[in-house]
């Protein structure tokens, strides 16, 4: 891992990122393509496919649903290999599970187009209207919400419920879009950007079966620790956080209509209660590792105990930031004495549910490039973030939007789909928007994670500052929903 610093991260893809295709030399787009090319002689039939997906997790499957769809694509050949076994849900389990996410409605709106929505609203997720983030080391506090609370700000939904409503959508486009389960890869052969003699022309893909597939499109959603990545030898900037993230299913005191997700900021970490229904909420909790395993040894009532305190407790406010953080709002509310929005105190939690204490180390990751001849990285196998703002899979969905839609141009227009130069464009769009928000997450975890004075009577002027500006938190939001 890399100690790097943020200005690293914002080069390593800013850089290639701003140019735009006409600008690319001939000798720029072959060096994208040479990738350790493999040459084997011919060994009998080898099944050729337009596109290959490594990776059926929720990205992954989400992009072989998109491109199965798409009136375009229709005719080509797209295999999704999974490691995993199928995922079919008959009925949706009486426990929730811990592992969820905060489905964005620019991502809610792809999912509608793939028919997955619909069977996602019907087994169950739940909206939430508003959102109040905090500092536990000052007054200072901001609120986002839709306009009269009448349009959701985002769902939080159980990533299984997800991967379910995708595979059932893939059951139905088995004439489209073949699937693989239980298709371990065990190596990948990559083509030269300009055929030789006896070289592969297409990307040549081993699975542990023995099988040995080709495709003429290769998309990597194989996480965070990529085997396609890391075979093109991509280069990624990456650093762990010394922290852990604690997760649980949440029982709270009393029925709420429960439709605002809460996030606190602790001078370890923030801590965030995300609505699950009327009763329960998912508690996700990063913090550092020594207290993350001490959270997990408690017993039930202490840990219930050390949630509501996280929550409720002013122990790390001091009277300098209070009276500083006072004198301000005071001046920004005579400035603008409309603007802002009231503090609302979060529920409080009763018990936590059976077996669902759960923790897992965090860190950030960006690849440099996310793309090479014949291959796309998506998801979490181009980049990693924080799970701070909620942004992980929505990031990974904007992906699939963007390289269907290029893909699809590119069959319309008659192009080969694996050629460089309209996955350049890919590249470009998606770091455009991704590598920003990276950034804003980096930014906010390292401002938060210290209860030094200045840096709290900083983050306390510009956090209230924010709160009272609604045209600033529109944006906000309006980035963020994409």
């Amino acid at each position: 891992m890399h100690k790097i610093t943020k200005a690293t991260l914002a080069l390593n893809g800013l850089g290639r990122c701003f140019n735009s295709e006409k600008h690319l030399s001939a000798v720029k787009i072959i060096s994208r393509g040479l990738a350790c090319a493999e040459h084997r002689g011919d060994s009998g039939k080898i099944e050729v496919y337009d596109v290959v997906i490594s990776g059926g997790g929720m990205v992954g499957s989400a992009m072989a649903c998109s491109l199965g769809m798409d009136p375009n694509l229709e005719g080509k050949k797209i295999l999704l290999l999974e490691a995993g076994n199928k995922k079919v849900m008959d009925k949706v389990p009486d426990t929730y599970s811990t592992r969820v996410s905060s489905i964005s409605p620019g991502s809610a709106t792809l999912l509608s187009g793939i028919g997955a929505w619909e069977e996602i609203t019907k087994m169950r997720c739940k909206p939430y209207k508003k959102m109040q983030v905090w500092d536990a080391c000052s007054d200072a506090l901001i609120t986002f919400d839709k306009e009269n609370l009448e349009d959701e700000m985002a769902y939080i939904v159980e990533n299984d419920i997800v991967v379910a409503a995708l595979t059932k959508q893939l059951d139905g486009l088995s004439d489209n879009v073949q699937v693989k389960y239980r298709s371990k890869v065990v190596n990948y052969a990559w083509p030269m950007p300009h055929q030789a003699a006896e070289s592969i022309p297409w990307v040549q893909v081993t699975l542990a079966s023995g099988e040995t597939i080709q495709t003429k499109l290769l998309i990597g959603a194989d996480g965070p620790n990529s085997m396609v990545r890391r075979a093109l030898g991509i280069p990624t900037v990456k650093w762990n956080y010394d922290q852990s993230a604690v997760v649980a299913v949440l029982h709270l005191s009393e029925p709420t209509e429960n439709n605002v997700a809460w996030q606190r900021f602790l001078p370890t970490g923030p801590i965030a209660m995300l609505p699950l229904s009327d009763t329960e909420s998912s508690l996700v909790w990063s913090t550092s590792h020594r207290l993350a395993e001490e959270l997990l040894e408690l017993d039930e009532e202490s840990f219930v105990d050390a949630i509501n305190s996280a929550f409720w407790s002013n122990e790390h406010q001091s009277e300098l930031i209070e009276t500083a953080g006072s004198l301000f709002r005071g001046a920004l509310s005579a400035i603008m004495p409309s603007a802002g929005s009231p503090r609302q105190l979060p529920p409080s939690v009763a018990g936590i549910g059976p077996k669902t204490r759960v923790m897992f180390p965090l860190g950030m990751g960006h690849a440099s490039e996310y793309i090479r001849h014949r291959v796309a990285l998506i998801g979490d196998a181009a980049h990693r973030v924080h799970p701070l703002a909620g942004q992980g899979a929505n990031l990974g969905f904007g992906d699939v939007a963007c390289l269907t839609q290029l893909l699809s141009q590119a069959a319309f227009n008659g192009k080969d789909l694996g050629a460089i130069q309209h996955l350049l464009e890919y590249e470009t769009e998606r770091q455009r928007h991704n590598l920003p928000m990276m950034a804003a997450i980096d930014l906010m975890k390292r401002l938060y994670s210290t209860n030094v004075a200045p840096v709290v009577l900083l983050r306390t002027f510009g956090l209230q500052a924010t709160n009272m500006l609604p045209s600033l938190k529109e944006q906000i939001m309006a980035f963020a929903s994409k």
